[in-house]
């Protein structure tokens, strides 16, 4: 894998993703970049259909995953379109952002390696050109920006 083109994570990654406490929940940040066109690889079902782009296999991704999503205990908890890179590398430009959370990281674990989303993560894997995904533990906001941060 490029590291200009990750899509899936890493056996490493998931394996540090085991790792980490599992008795929390965890909000992942997904960024992603579509493909002006989706790219199906030749033994999925839609390769050699007519062309549609990265936005709508994704969005075929979320509808074959929601329900199992949903089982998981996931949920979104924003969604948003970026605009505009302030800091960062300029060839980063996204074009979907949301955060997800669920309620442990083997719950996230269980849900990626589920029957159905495996056979959903195809649309997924056509729509993107680029992706991120980072886990992160929930804290409670205090009353000052960045309260709770360690020093």
């Amino acid at each position: 894998m490029s590291a200009s083109n990750h899509l899936n994570p890493t056996r490493e990654q998931f394996r540090a993703l085991k790792s980490i406490p599992q008795d929390q929940p965890v909000l992942m940040i997904n960024l992603l970049r579509f493909n002006k066109v989706a790219q199906y690889a030749p033994d999925d079902p839609e390769y050699g259909d007519a062309p549609v782009s990265g936005e709508v296999a994704y969005g075929r991704y979320a509808a074959g995953t929601e329900a199992i999503v949903i089982a998981a205990g996931g949920s979104q908890d924003w969604i948003g379109r970026p605009m505009l890179t302030i800091i960062g590398s300029e060839d980063e430009a996204w074009d979907h952002a949301f955060v997800a959370r669920y309620p442990s990281p083997q719950a996230f674990m269980d849900m990626v390696r589920n029957p159905g989303y495996q056979a959903a993560v195809r649309h997924r894997n056509a729509a993107t050109a680029d992706s991120r995904l980072i886990c992160c533990a929930t804290e409670t906001p205090g009353a000052t920006f960045l309260a709770g941060t360690p020093e």
